[in-house]
Parts: structure tokens; C-alpha cells; sequence
């Protein structure tokens, strides 16, 4: 029974400092509209995406800004919605627009995309699962930040 205990340590060991031996920095999601822009971010070990805030669309750039500056960002993660025949979907002529802005302006921090067809729908029924009532379901808002939050999720359960 002792080695039992013996060989989980050693492996919580091994576990930890392979992960210190990473270098981290958190993830953030963007869940990209024209007028509102749901955003989540990973811990510091990029093991949990939970979803942050919402912002108005025109003070995304300021937010990340200021984010960036008291938190160590080593991705963007940029939902990229498609057409069930897998074509670009009509917003994405908006996203491309803010993809430049954001190169632009965070240089040093790669930018990747994730596929989000379906993340409304789920952030839709995440919200009913988890008991919200027809009002609350109805904040926009709320919606948009769990979508980034899926879409964080769903770069994490493919990359790890």
C-alpha cells in the first residue's frame, strides 16, 4: 500500500514540474460581434477556460490593452464562424478587419482560430442546463461569453 502512495507522489511530482517547465501565460477567446464581444481566459496553466466579461465591440482593443498590461497573454484564440458547408459565414468580412487591428496592435502574441459553428446554440443550452430562467437566458451578453468560453475549451481539449 505504501509504494501505492509512493508512485502517486512521485507522479504528482512529475506532473507539476513538467508543468512548471512550461512557459505560461494565459489564453484569452474571443467571441467577435459587431456590437458586442464575448471574451474568456484560461488559468495561468492553461488547464481552465472560464468565461471573463463581454465588452462593447468598439472598446475590445482598449480592454485588451489594459488586460495585457497587468496579465501575461501567450495567445489569442479567435472564434471563426463558418457555414454549415464549412464557407466562410458573412461576418467574417468584420472579423478579418478586427484580426488586422489585433496583429497590429499585440505584435508579440500569436493568433489562432477556432471553428465556433454551433457555440451559440450550446451557450444557449448551457444556460438552461444550468437552471437559468427565460429572462436571465435572454442577456445577450451572458451568451456571447459563454460562446468564447466554449471556444476556449474547444482549442484546449485539441491542443492538449
Amino acid at each position: 500500500m505504501g509504494s501505492q502512495f509512493k508512485n502517486a507522489s512521485f507522479l504528482s511530482e512529475a506532473f507539476f514540474i513538467a508543468l512548471s517547465l512550461r512557459h505560461m501565460g494565459r489564453l484569452i477567446a474571443i467571441d467577435y460581434g459587431t456590437k458586442r464581444t464575448g471574451i474568456a481566459v484560461t488559468d495561468e496553466l492553461q488547464i481552465i477556460a472560464s468565461g471573463l466579461i463581454t465588452v462593447e465591440t468598439k472598446d475590445l482593443v482598449t480592454f485588451l490593452k489594459e488586460y495585457t498590461a497587468v496579465e501575461t497573454v501567450e495567445k489569442f484564440v479567435v472564434g471563426e464562424p463558418k457555414q454549415m458547408d464549412n464557407t466562410a459565414s458573412e461576418s467574417e468580412i468584420y472579423i478579418q478587419k478586427f484580426l488586422k487591428v489585433l496583429a497590429k496592435e499585440f505584435p508579440r502574441i500569436p493568433i489562432v482560430r477556432v471553428d465556433e459553428r454551433f457555440t451559440s446554440k450550446m451557450a444557449f443550452q448551457t444556460m438552461i442546463a444550468s437552471g437559468l430562467n427565460k429572462k436571465q437566458r435572454q442577456n445577450k451578453a451572458l451568451i456571447d461569453e459563454i460562446s468564447a468560453t466554449l471556444i476556449l475549451q474547444s482549442y484546449l481539449s485539441s491542443n492538449f
